[in-house]
C-alpha cells in the first residue's frame, strides 16, 4: 500500500470534512463524527481530519493508478463543495 497527504488550510475545514463524508456515505462505506472521518472507496481508502482551520487528508491505495484515481476524486470533490474560495490540494508522500 502506498499513502500521500494534503492540508488544505481552510477556516470551513469541519464543514469540508461533513460535506464529502455525507456526499460519499449514500454509496459507499463511510464513518465520521467531530473532526474525523474515513471513506472507503474501491480503490482505497481516505481519512479526513479537521483542526482548527485545517482539512488534513490521507490517501492509500495499493498502487500509483489506483492513489491517481483517489486522489482525482476526492479532490474535485473538495473543490467543487468549496466554490466559493480557491482551495487547491497538494498531495504529498506519506511516510
Amino acid at each position: 500500500m502506498i499513502a500521500t497527504t494534503a492540508q488544505i488550510q481552510t477556516p470551513l475545514a469541519s464543514r469540508y470534512l461533513t460535506q464529502l463524508c455525507k456526499h460519499f456515505e449514500h454509496k459507499l462505506p463511510v464513518t465520521y463524527g467531530e473532526g474525523f472521518g474515513a471513506i472507503s472507496f474501491s480503490v482505497g481508502e481516505c481519512a479526513l481530519k479537521a483542526d482548527e482551520g485545517t482539512l488534513s487528508l490521507r490517501a492509500i491505495a495499493p498502487d500509483d493508478a489506483a492513489l491517481a484515481q483517489l486522489q482525482g476524486v476526492v479532490s474535485r470533490h473538495l473543490i467543487r463543495f468549496a466554490f466559493r474560495e480557491p482551495l487547491t490540494v497538494d498531495w504529498e508522500a506519506a511516510s
